[in-house]
């Protein structure tokens, strides 16, 4: 078989490339793995804190958002209400614009929940990032060392070669393992937040009904 001219040398600095990624595509992996137990060990934490409201609780509050006669009371319904301190921030925010026209008060209200939005989907960009990362990491981590590995094969050199499948069986794991945990806290804190914005822009709705009035 001939060679093509020059491709000894391109094979050359593909290898030189692949095997320099090792050791960042394991410092990676290992970053990614402490900040999966991290994320996991928030996720209980707020589990454990979180507001939970049942349907009932948010209809009395939205009546009584709604018919609140004055600002004093309407700001007293928010700050008793047992919502989150954000929440309340944003109505409070909502309360106090009652001398805006209703056109600037409702641009006013759907900035300050785009914000709460944008706030949140930055949450979720590190998990996001790892659930995607995590697994691609764990397979360039595994392809990586096979290389040198087979070509010590080839010499007999056994011993490489184990240590080779090795690290490759453990940056699979570490990388597969990392992005089940990121993908896991990812659908459940994006469901917390879903429920979150559906109830302030309930409640947001609420306090524009009763400033319109």
């Amino acid at each position: 078989m001939v060679a093509i001219p020059g491709s000894e040398l391109l094979t050359a600095t593909l290898n030189v490339i692949s095997q320099s990624l090792q050791i960042p595509v394991i410092i990676f992996l290992l970053i990614f793995a402490v900040f999966a137990v991290f994320a996991f060990g928030g996720l209980i934490s707020d589990y454990k804190t979180r507001i939970k409201l049942n349907r009932n609780y948010k209809e009395e509050l939205v009546f009584s958002l709604v018919n609140a006669h004055t600002i004093d009371e309407l700001k007293e319904t928010i700050g008793g209400s047992d919502i989150y301190d954000s929440q309340k921030d944003v109505l409070l925010k909502i309360a106090n614009s009652h001398s805006l026209s209703s056109e600037s008060r409702e641009s006013w209200a759907l900035n300050l929940i785009e914000e709460e939005e944008v706030e949140m989907a930055k949450s979720l960009e590190k998990v996001d990032i790892v659930t995607r990362i995590g697994p691609t990491l764990g397979l360039m981590g595994t392809l990586i060392p096979m290389g040198p590995g087979l070509a010590a094969l080839g010499n007999g050199d056994v011993t490489t070669l184990a240590g080779a499948i090795i690290v490759a069986f453990d940056t699979t794991v570490v990388g597969i393992g990392s992005g089940a945990i990121a993908y896991v806290i990812s659908k459940i804190r994006r469901r917390w937040y879903e429920e979150y914005s559906f109830n302030l822009q309930l409640f947001v709705n609420a306090v524009l009904e009763n400033l319109k009035g």
